[in-house]
């Protein structure tokens, strides 16, 4: 992942916030005594140091994340300045038109995470999909305080809800973009610090967020659980202030949720790119489960050995939420890894603009390059650059829209074989039947771990 941050003087101004006075953490309670989460019908929970079904089976979180549908991503577009979701807006925007812009995100967002690719997941031995959320399509924008109930981000799960429980796939949502952002750089969409933590109108928004799409899906068993916040707290802020406020409000977090949701389990990301668990002490709550991440380590015990150590120390579940972006050599020694000491796994990402690195790689259209340069620049520069003309733009953006739809995409079977799973593409009309079809055999036995750009690929038409 390609991260950048702001200093806080600066994040402060561009914040522009209403309220900024900074309160101290509420002090940290005597540890309690945590009762084992009770099995509800229908609903998987954390019991010990497992993910498990109703009936008490292991369940193995086997995930993909969809990266970039509702929150891009600058090096998804191959952007290397304009990274955040914003920049990515502000760059389409001024290339194209502001009609033209809008046209195309409602349009990306449509085709960008489709049924057939909830299928394919499923048909392939997925077990889960992580899902990033902006806070932008679930409250009101104009008054953050409150839920829109119209917000697009609401209708878009509901349908992935739909696909997820016809699939029989389950998924688990994650808040990527904080109220404020939590994180400190360009994937939370703020001002490149995390203001979530400083500012306590953002934490009440984060909370009423969370409190709503609780509501919402308390019954829904398709959801396997709620990811709090994506990556808090980047290394590049004051740590010794800021990590002593991650748990304390993880609690306040959680109570809102357990006020209308009893049931669904509730994971925690760790600080500094989702890897410093030294901010938790003991579990505070029932049905927790604890997620770290982690990119291009080295495949040995070593490198897990402290998540694998909470884990057992506290009985609770691991699983990393975030992984790959390698090769397939790696995400196998890395994947088997993880399983060995009972860790569930969350590749990023499934879909991404012609890379091997992710399971369904978009064709990079004619004229994307003429674009990415506009990413690629600070804005200072665009005036003196010569702009291809908007009807050109909106031709590329139009065939980036046709090449992201699942049937147009490459899928990479080895990256998929990397897993211990089979890329097996489902039979037109998934939604009705469910019928699935495998890669041919010969194409299978090619596919093999350690496979790179000339790795065996597949169309699902």
């Amino acid at each position: 992942m390609i991260r950048c941050a702001l200093p806080l003087a600066t994040a402060l101004l561009l914040a522009a916030a209403p309220a900024l006075a900074l309160t101290e953490p509420p002090a940290a309670p005597a540890p309690p005594v945590v009762a084992p989460a009770t099995p509800v019908p229908g609903f998987v929970r954390a019991e010990g140091t497992r993910f498990v079904n109703p009936d008490g089976s292991t369940f193995h979180i086997k995930g993909m994340s969809f990266g970039n549908w509702l929150l891009p991503e600058g090096y998804m577009f191959k952007f290397t300045v304009q990274r955040s979701p914003q920049d990515i807006e502000d760059v389409i925007e001024y290339l194209a038109g502001p009609e033209e812009a809008a046209r195309f995100w409602s349009d990306f967002r449509e085709a960008y995470i489709q049924e057939d690719d909830v299928a394919f997941l499923a048909a392939s031995g997925f077990t889960t999909i992580r899902v990033p959320l902006h806070w932008k399509f679930f409250l009101d924008r104009a008054n953050p305080d409150q839920v829109d109930p119209n917000g697009e981000g609401w209708a878009r799960i509901d349908r992935l809800v739909g696909w997820a429980k016809a699939h029989n796939i389950k998924l688990i949502l994650d808040i990527h973009a904080a109220p404020g952002g939590q994180t400190g750089v360009n994937h939370d969409d703020g001002v490149g610090y995390p203001l979530t933590f400083y500012v306590p109108e953002y934490r009440r928004r984060t909370l009423t967020m969370w409190r709503a799409i609780a509501e919402r899906y308390k019954d829904e068993t398709a959801v396997l659980g709620y990811d709090l916040l994506n990556e808090p707290i980047t290394p590049y802020h004051d740590t010794d202030f800021l990590n002593s406020r991650l748990e304390p409000f993880y609690r306040e977090l959680v109570e809102a949720i357990r006020d209308v949701d009893p049931n669904h389990p509730i994971m925690l990301a760790g600080a500094q790119w989702s890897t410093n668990f030294d901010v938790f002490g003991p579990p505070f709550a029932a049905n927790l489960g604890y997620t770290y991440h982690m990119f291009w380590a080295g495949p040995q015990r070593s490198s897990i050995q402290k998540y694998v150590n909470f884990g057992n120390r506290w009985q609770v579940p691991i699983f990393i939420g975030e992984t790959g972006e390698l090769n397939d050599d790696w995400n196998q020694k890395f994947r088997t890894l993880n399983e060995r000491f009972g860790l569930g796994w969350s590749f990023w990402t499934y879909k991404n603009l012609d890379t091997p690195s992710t399971v369904s790689s978009i064709n990079k259209p004619e004229g994307w390059d003429a674009i990415a340069l506009f990413g690629s620049v600070p804005k200072s520069q665009w005036e003196s650059m010569e702009k291809p003309s908007r009807e050109a733009v909106a031709a590329t953006l139009r065939a980036y829209i046709e090449n992201a739809r699942f049937a147009n995409t490459t899928i990479r079977a080895s990256y998929v074989a990397s897993l211990g799973l089979t890329a097996t593409c489902p039979r037109g009309a998934a939604a009705e039947t469910g019928a699935a079809a495998q890669v041919p055999p010969a194409t299978l036995a090619a596919a093999t771990p350690g496979a790179g750009m000339a790795a065996p690929t597949i169309s699902c038409p």
